[in-house]
């Protein structure tokens, strides 16, 4: 391919106040439309705006975070342009002096070499409302719930060349905002939500090509498809001789293609200037110390302890520290289990996450808890169960609130561990296969096999795998 995509991204994260930005108004999702827009959301003459501090305090959080400068002088804005869902004529944003400048994050995207997305700035500002095209024959409905919503925009550089990338970075920005718990990271809910910037240019190019703006993407696979079509689109236009447009641009999910939304606003157009009621925010050094020491293991963090500590791989190590939530599970089923690491692991990663993924819940809603598992992990780690009655056990728990001591005593599951009574086990097998034992004796070594399942047959699955093979191997050599 003669082209080379150049990707940024600006990701806005909702803030995990309880309050809007400039006003006491709930944030809670779900409210009937146009029931938390108070008057100062609204603008309305006489209502003076006042900031949330918790709204600062995250986005300093997120600043340290990625090694960012936490800027101590910054300013508000109005950003001037007219839409129906923004009650004002102007949304309240920063723009010269933004709260969180320069960072960067790590990532490693599937299959391509790890490296490190500068972010540029990231910035406050409020939300507009919602316009609402269905069930209004012809019109559009507005809900101004949203209005006033805190927002923190975050600018990457244009340091991206794939739609790997774009969604390697997104992904870690996710995990990021929810271990630092400035953002719950619903996607479906419009929490977490990104504008992608894409432009191509000819291969050892070194300025950029003209780029579209992608609005409103509200999950990982809609990103990958939308800059992956958008790529394509260019590439198709300039090999045609023609030109790229400035524009903003929308992607149709089941088209699966991006369609022009408007020609794309220069800053200038937004007539920036300082808002007159918002004094500029000034930061002390005490409270950017307070914030630092507030700040949890990070992900990175945490999946090089886990490495170090548990042992684990790498991936495993990535997939359990991909949420706080999920490591939190594994060290507290660590806790209350005493089993190997690689154990919880793959039970978490195995069983755990395949039910939970049917019954679509999250790890924070899983009926088997930590000290629940840790229970069961013990029964297999003490050989009184198999892997396979464990996972037996492992369903029963997720249907009934039972430990599994006392799902296995109930139902009899107790693995047979005496090595007379499954000598006697396989000493009946062997005397009823002997046609069996003559292709094996002959060389047929797949036979072994149906010996196997013959003795776990008769035992009802409780003989012990591996005393099974080591003794069924010797008695078919005599």
């Amino acid at each position: 391919m003669q082209w080379e995509p150049v990707i940024g991204l600006e990701i806005h994260a909702q803030l995990a106040t309880r309050s809007k930005i400039f006003s006491s108004a709930s944030t809670a999702y779900g409210a009937a439309p146009n029931t938390q827009a108070c008057a100062v959301d609204l603008g309305l003459p006489g209502v003076l705006p006042v900031l949330n501090r918790n709204a600062v305090r995250m986005a300093i959080k997120l600043g340290l975070a990625i090694g960012a400068t936490v800027v101590t002088h910054s300013v508000f804005a109005r950003k001037n342009y007219f839409y129906p869902d923004l009650p004002k004529g102007y949304q309240i944003s920063q723009y010269e002096l933004p709260v969180v400048k320069g960072g960067h994050l790590r990532i490693e995207p599937d299959g391509e070499v790890a490296q490190e997305v500068g972010v540029t700035r990231a910035h406050l500002e409020e939300d507009a409302g919602k316009s609402l095209h269905e069930d209004f024959h012809g019109l559009s409905g507005i809900d101004l719930n949203r209005a006033g919503t805190p927002l923190l925009e975050i600018v990457s550089e244009p340091d991206m060349r794939s739609a790997a990338q774009a969604v390697a970075y997104m992904k870690k920005l996710h995990t990021l905002v929810r271990y630092l718990e400035i953002c719950d990271g619903n996607m479906q809910e419009g929490s977490f939500r990104c504008d992608a910037n894409v432009s191509v240019r000819k291969k050892g190019q070194t300025t950029f090509g003209i780029r579209a703006e992608i609005k409103n993407l509200n999950s990982f696979r809609y990103v990958e498809r939308a800059i992956n079509y958008e790529i394509e689109r260019q590439a198709d236009v300039l090999e045609a001789g023609g030109k790229v447009v400035q524009e903003t641009r929308l992607y149709d999910s089941q088209r699966d293609e991006t369609r022009p939304m408007r020609s794309k606003e220069e800053a200038n157009d937004y007539r920036y200037f300082p808002d007159p009621d918002l004094l500029p925010v000034e930061i002390t050094a005490e409270l950017i110390e307070e914030l630092r020491l507030e700040l949890p293991e990070l992900p990175d963090e945490k999946r090089q302890r886990f490495v170090a500590d548990y042992a684990l791989s790498s991936y495993d190590a990535g997939i359990l520290t991909a949420s706080r939530e999920m490591a939190d599970y594994f060290e507290k089923t660590l806790e209350h289990s005493a089993v190997q690491p690689k154990l919880a692991a793959n039970w978490m990663m195995g069983e755990l996450s395949a039910l939970l993924n049917k019954q679509a819940m999250s790890i924070v809603d899983s009926p088997i808890g930590p000290e629940r598992l840790g229970g069961l992990l013990k029964r297999i780690a003490d050989q009184t169960i198999s892997g396979k009655i464990a996972k037996q056990v492992f369903e029963s728990m997720w249907a009934v609130d039972e430990t599994a001591d006392e799902i296995i005593e109930a139902r009899g599951l107790k693995q047979i561990t005496d090595r007379s009574t499954i000598e006697t086990l396989i000493d009946e097998v062997i005397n009823a296969s002997s046609q069996q034992l003559e292709q094996y004796r002959a060389g047929k070594d797949k036979v072994f096999g149906y010996f196997v399942g013959q003795v776990m047959r008769r035992s009802k699955g409780k003989a012990n795998p591996a005393q099974v093979n080591e003794i069924l191997r010797r008695k078919l050599k005599e």
